[in-house]
C-alpha cells in the first residue's frame, strides 16, 4: 500500500509566558495562535540556565480532566501530590500524571549548576474518563527504550510504538492512543516514521535544524510544526543535527470547556469544579504534609 507523507500544515513560533510562581516558559500549544490540537491542550518548554527563570516553580495547584506529561531534559524537578507520591525526576525522566476527577500537586525545579530544561504537555481526557480516579506514573530514563534506526536516527520511545514492535513504558490510555517520541537525527541523515492517518500530530524542534516534510521545509529550534494529513512523516538533515519531539494522538472530537488547570466538556462542569474548590470537596483526602 502506498503511503502518504504528511506535509507541514502550520509552523508555530513559541510565545513567552510566566507560569506557576514565575517560571518562564515558551508556549507552543495553548495560545491564540494554536489554542488546541485535539487531543493536545498545551505544550510548554520550561527552564533555562538562569535560576531566576525557573526556581519559583509550580507550587501546590489543582487539575481535573487531563493528563500532564513532564519530560526533563536537564536538571531536577521535585514532585509531591495528594496521592502520596513524592520524589524527584531528573535528566531523561518522565512524570505522566492522570488528574482524572481531581488532584493537587506541586512541581518544583531544583537549582543546579547545569540549569533546568524540560517540557510539559497536557493531553485531554474523553468525557467518559474525566472523573476517573487520578493516578501517577514515574518513569525513569533507564526504562525508556532507545532505538537506533537503520538510517542513523536515535529514537527515545516515551509512549506508543516505533517500527519493529518497540513500545514505550506508558500504558493504559486507550482512548487517545498517544505516541511520544524524542528523536535525534544526525547530520546528513533521514528519519521516516509511520503515524496513523486518523491521528493528529506535531513536532517541537528544540535543538538544531532539519528539513521537514516532502517539501523539505527548514525548521529551526525552537519552533513547533503541525503535521497535515497522511500516514507517515519524513525529516532530513544537512550539515546540522536536529532534535525534536514527535507527538501524535487520536482526536476526541468532543466539546472543550477549559478554565486554567481544569478541562471539562461543559461550562456547567467547570462551575461545579469551582464550587467543589470553594467548599473543600474537590478531593476527598489530602496527604501532602508540610
Amino acid at each position: 500500500m502506498e503511503t502518504r507523507t504528511r506535509k507541514i500544515e502550520a509552523v508555530i513560533e513559541p510565545w513567552s509566558a510566566l507560569e506557576g510562581a514565575g517560571v518562564r516558559v515558551r508556549r507552543s500549544i495553548g495560545t491564540r495562535t494554536l489554542n488546541y490540537l485535539d487531543p493536545f491542550l498545551l505544550l510548554d518548554h520550561f527552564g533555562g540556565a538562569n535560576p531566576e527563570d525557573y526556581e519559583a516553580g509550580f507550587p501546590l495547584h489543582p487539575h481535573r480532566g487531563i493528563i500532564t506529561v513532564t519530560y526533563v531534559m536537564q536538571g531536577t524537578v521535585h514532585h509531591k501530590d495528594t496521592l502520596g507520591n513524592e520524589g524527584s525526576i531528573g535528566k531523561g525522566d518522565v512524570q505522566w500524571m492522570t488528574s482524572g476527577r481531581g488532584i493537587l500537586h506541586e512541581e518544583m525545579p531544583q537549582v543546579r549548576p547545569e540549569g533546568n530544561d524540560g517540557f510539559q504537555l497536557w493531553v485531554n481526557l474523553p468525557a467518559s474518563r474525566k472523573m476517573m480516579p487520578p493516578n501517577y506514573q514515574d518513569i525513569r530514563s533507564a526504562e525508556i527504550p532507545v532505538i537506533q534506526s537503520a538510517e542513523g536516527a536515535e529514537i527515545r520511545i516515551v509512549a506508543g510504538e516505533y517500527e519493529g514492535g518497540h513500545h514505550g513504558p506508558v500504558r493504559g490510555i486507550p482512548d487517545v492512543e498517544p505516541e511520544y517520541l524524542d528523536v535525534t537525527v544526525p547530520p546528513y541523515s533521514v528519519f521516516h516514521h509511520a503515524i496513523s492517518s486518523s491521528h493528529n500530530a506535531f513536532s517541537y524542534v528544540f535543538q538544531g535544524e532539519g528539513m521537514f516534510g516532502p517539501d523539505g521545509t527548514v525548521i529551526r529550534g525552537p519552533q513547533l510544526l503541525v503535521w497535515g494529513d497522511g500516514d507517515s512523516v519524513q525529516v532530513r538533515t544537512g550539515d546540522s543535527a536536529v532534535r525534536f519531539l514527535l507527538v501524535s494522538g487520536k482526536p476526541l472530537h468532543e466539546p472543550v470547556a477549559r478554565y486554567g488547570p481544569f478541562v471539562m466538556n461543559t461550562r456547567e462542569e467547570i462551575e461545579q469544579t469551582l464550587e467543589e474548590l470553594r467548599k473543600g470537596t474537590f478531593i476527598s483526602e489530602t496527604v501532602i504534609k508540610r
